[in-house]
């Protein structure tokens, strides 16, 4: 009963997770195919890439508002730099992955040194990676480099007619490594902890300062990576691109069953949350006759569901 108690955020998200995917199935045909199962992972690789980088964020009792825009901005970059300038795509992905590195880093030192909100340091950053963006490009520029081709048609073969995508393929390796590093590793329990109780963090001699630097330099890192995925996805690049992400990926985060409060949360869940949308998303495009506003409502409805669940679980435990 204590392990269920515990994990019940997630068992949760499990099971409104197969409901839709139940009921989905039963209303279209075709939605039971391994083939669209597998499409989840690839049509939303790069927005699930992002929220692993806000489950640790978040699981720090932090947030980061600026990956949509890094996303958006890194998209661009290499569109302009592989289309436009001559560099090949692989020292392209390089730069704005040590680009996103350092902006997470920055971000992370300022929270940390000076004790300002992370709401409003990762704000600016939103802003000053939209910026950048659209200084680099307005519109958006399509990439006809063979690389980009070559890893958009890469597949991983599983079945007739349904394979894994290498966006499919990336974000599964991202997020089998991230669940092995919260949950084994110094680095992830220091997080779990620094979330739990800062002050009790550090009497307990837990690196927090350079662990709370690494937490967004780890988000910079996979916004910047999910640009990298969208590029390779859409052939384009596109400053606004991200628009909205960061709160995609924070209902994900939410949904999956990480407390915003912090200290709480999985890699799992995450992926979960993920699946809801993509769920979500696929039925839509099934149905045909429905909104794309219908994602928002519903996603909307599940996130006031299951931020009441935490204020009750929160209850319980005290």
């Amino acid at each position: 009963m204590r392990a269920v108690a515990r994990n019940l955020p997630v068992l949760a998200t499990f099971a409104v997770c197969l409901a839709m995917y139940v009921v989905a199935g039963l209303r279209y045909d075709g939605f039971f195919s391994l083939r669209v199962f597998l499409n989840f992972f690839g049509d939303n690789a790069f927005l699930g890439i992002v929220a692993i980088g806000m489950t640790f964020v978040i699981l720090s009792g932090g947030i980061d508002l600026s990956v949509g825009a890094l996303m958006g901005c890194s998209s661009i970059a290499i569109a302009v730099l592989s289309d436009r300038s001559g560099w090949h795509p692989f020292a392209a992905f390089g730069l704005v992955l040590v680009a996103g590195l350092a902006l997470g880093s920055v971000h992370g030192w300022l929270i940390q040194r000076f004790s300002l909100p992370p709401f409003l340091v990762t704000l600016a950053g939103l802003f000053f990676c939209r910026g950048i963006g659209l200084w680099i490009s307005k519109e958006s520029v399509q990439m006809d480099h063979p690389l980009f081709s070559a890893l958009g048609d890469m597949r991983l073969a599983l079945a007739d007619r349904a394979w894994l995508s290498f966006p499919a393929m990336l974000f599964l390796a991202v997020a089998v490594m991230a669940a092995l590093v919260a949950r084994y590793s110094p680095f992830g329990r220091t997080v779990y902890a620094i979330g739990g109780s800062e002050s009790s963090a550090q009497l307990m001699g837990l690196p927090v300062a350079r662990t709370k630097i690494a937490v967004y330099a780890l988000s910079g890192v996979l916004a910047a990576l999910g640009g990298v995925v969208l590029s390779i996805y859409t052939s384009a690049g596109n400053a606004t691109a991200g628009a909205g992400m960061e709160l995609d990926a924070i209902a994900a985060v939410v949904i999956g069953g990480t407390l915003l409060s912090g200290g709480y949360g999985s890699i799992v869940g995450t992926v979960l949350g993920l699946l809801i949308f993509a769920i979500i998303q696929s039925a839509i495009i099934f149905d045909g006759n429905l909104s794309t506003w219908w994602s928002k409502i519903v996603t909307g409805t599940l996130l006031l569901v299951f931020i009441l669940l935490q204020r009750v679980l929160n209850r319980s435990r005290a």
